[in-house]
Parts: C-alpha cells; structure tokens; sequence
C-alpha cells in the first residue's frame, strides 16, 4: 500500500518540464476558444465537515459558460432535481473545479478556481435571450488552467460509434430508481422520460 508521497514517487517518473509550464493563472485565448466550443463539462465541489466530494454534470448549447474576462468564468445553473448538493457545497467551501469536453475533441480543459453565487440581476441577465433565466449563475475566479492530454479518451474512445452502448442494454432510469427504492408503482417509461426531458430543456431553451 501507498501511504507516503516518498513511495508514490518512486514508482513514477518526475513529470515533464512542459507539464509543469503548462498551467495558467488566467484563460488564455486558446483555453476561451475551447470554452465557448464546449456543450458540457463536470463540475467539482467539495464541502464543509468531512462531507464527501460532489462531481456533477453540466450542458447547454456551445459556450452556455461564457467567459466574462480571462480570469471569471460565469456558469448558469440550470433546473435539475433541487438536491443542490453542489451549491450547497460551494456556500461552505468555494473551491471548484471544471473539466471542459468538446464532442469529437480528446483533449480535455480543466480549470480550477474559487466560486462566488450570484443571483444580482447583472449577473441573471447575462443570459437573456439564450434560455430560460437562471435563478442563480456561479461566478467562477480563475486560478489555474491547463489542458489534458488526449490518452484518456483515445484510450475510451468516448467519441467512437463503435463503442457506444445501445441503452437497452441497462434498464431504465425510473426502473433503477424504483428498484434502489423498494417502490411498487409502475416506473416511467424511457421514451415517456425523454419526451418530458425535450420538453423541459425545450422550454428553457426559448424553442
């Protein structure tokens, strides 16, 4: 077992001198350009008093996170399923982490920084016109930027149709949850779910 960063070294080399000098403080042009291309990214959170860490999903068209100058990003919360478990964390612990993906791109953006939420109608208006207004949008200070190479997803292949998982081959949603419940009423079915999930992203769309 790993217990010591002594052992952990001595089982890796030291990284490349360009590994290192690649980390920014700031986004450059290069890193807004991939920002404004991306439909999705995870968002990182931690949280106060040993509560476990929160990696969610993010999306909305190309460029829903706009960058309001090399060093905030804004980031509009869409509806979900009002757990705010991230936003919870992010009123106790401001850190936050972003990992950028582009559809047919292997190389990843991560971006790490402190949050602030904001729900001042300067911020809220930002995305008029775009979809439906966010009851809040998380202001993002950033503090270090740097690209990911494209091992991981060349090794998945993530963007590959030969790899894709027909979605039948896993139950549904509604059924995994009902079942993780112990519930007895009759789960929706996936393309009753689907139809209801277009419409909602329709209506916030403005389409």
């Amino acid at each position: 077992m790993i217990t010591t960063l002594e052992q952990l070294r001595s089982i890796y080399a030291q990284p490349a001198e360009r590994a290192l000098r690649k980390q920014l403080d700031h986004l450059d042009e290069y890193c807004q350009r991939i920002i404004a291309l991306s439909p999705f990214c995870v968002m990182a959170t931690g949280g106060s008093q040993g509560c476990m860490l929160d990696a969610s999903p993010r999306g909305g068209p190309k460029g829903f996170v706009k960058c309001a100058d090399p060093k905030h990003l804004l980031l509009p919360d869409a509806g979900g399923n009002n757990r705010l478990d991230s936003l919870t964390n992010l009123l106790t612990d401001p850190r936050i982490a972003l990992l950028f993906f582009v559809p047919g791109v292997d190389e990843t953006l991560r971006v790490n920084g402190t949050a602030r939420l904001r729900d001042e109608p300067e911020f809220i208006q930002r995305f008029e016109g775009e979809r439906q207004l966010p009851k809040l949008v998380i202001e993002i200070e950033v503090q270090e930027a740097y690209l990911h190479c494209a091992k991981a997803l060349m090794r998945s292949k993530l963007w590959s149709a030969d790899v894709q998982i027909a979605r039948s081959e896993l139950p549904t949603l509604n059924q995994i949850i009902h079942a993780q419940m112990g519930s007895s009423a009759a789960p929706e079915s996936q393309d009753d779910m689907v139809v209801r999930y277009s419409r909602q992203i329709s209506e916030e769309q403005g389409s």
